[in-house]
């Protein structure tokens, strides 16, 4: 349930600007409704996303998405302090397959685009802030509002993402408890491995059901 919220607008919150420079010269909230509301529309027109295409979907993750995205810091904040005991060719793999991961955990979900609506909550920030929260609500129609928050950080590439908290459960904590205790039990390299079969697993699941899926 947690990653079916958390997808419902990560893509749209990700779809940041083409270029550094407009994400840095654009306040972090305005780029968010910006994009949010311009990306719900592209989602809405797409029938195949609508229609269940999942390469497609990937595709528009990997093109779009991806980029603006910390993705070093993310998987560095959900692996928690097991992070600093892993190697860095260990680091490496695990930014890749919680990447994947994260891709084929919510590319499916684009399809759930539909009638959403989306409420930008008030935003603060101070001069020289570079780390700052976007809040948004979103309302489905007979369900109750979902609250996702958005922490983006100013890096020299513009501002990026590194957490997505929905409904008060953050994505890299919600990873946390499940990856230290696979460390536990068989070390960084059993994460690893974990993560790898995790992976196989989604890919062979869009070959079986193929690409509308």
């Amino acid at each position: 349930m947690f990653m079916k919220l958390f997808t419902l607008l990560l893509a749209g919150v990700s779809l940041l600007l083409p270029a550094a420079a407009q994400a840095q010269e654009t306040a972090p909230d305005v780029l968010v409704k910006n994009v949010t509301n311009e990306v719900l529309e592209i989602i809405r027109k797409d029938k195949d996303i609508q229609s269940g295409n999942t390469k497609r979907a990937i595709d528009l993750v990997e093109q779009k998405v991806l980029p603006h995205f910390n993705f070093t810091h993310m998987t560095a904040l959900a692996v928690g302090r097991d992070w600093r005991q892993a190697t860095p060719q260990q680091q490496k793999a695990l930014i890749d397959e919680f990447r994947t991961l994260l891709v084929r955990t919510y590319s499916n979900s684009l399809t759930a685009y539909k009638n959403q609506t989306v409420d930008f909550r008030p935003f603060k920030m101070q001069p020289g802030d570079t780390d700052v929260v976007v809040k948004t609500q979103i309302h489905q129609p007979g369900g109750k509002p979902i609250t996702i928050d958005y922490s983006l950080e100013k890096t020299p590439e513009g501002w990026k993402v590194y957490d997505v908290v929905v409904g008060g459960v953050s994505l890299v904590t919600n990873y946390r408890d499940s990856f230290s205790q696979e460390v536990r039990a068989n070390g960084i390299d059993g994460l690893v491995k974990a993560l790898q079969a995790k992976n196989r697993s989604l890919a062979g699941a869009v070959a079986a059901g193929g690409e509308t899926k």
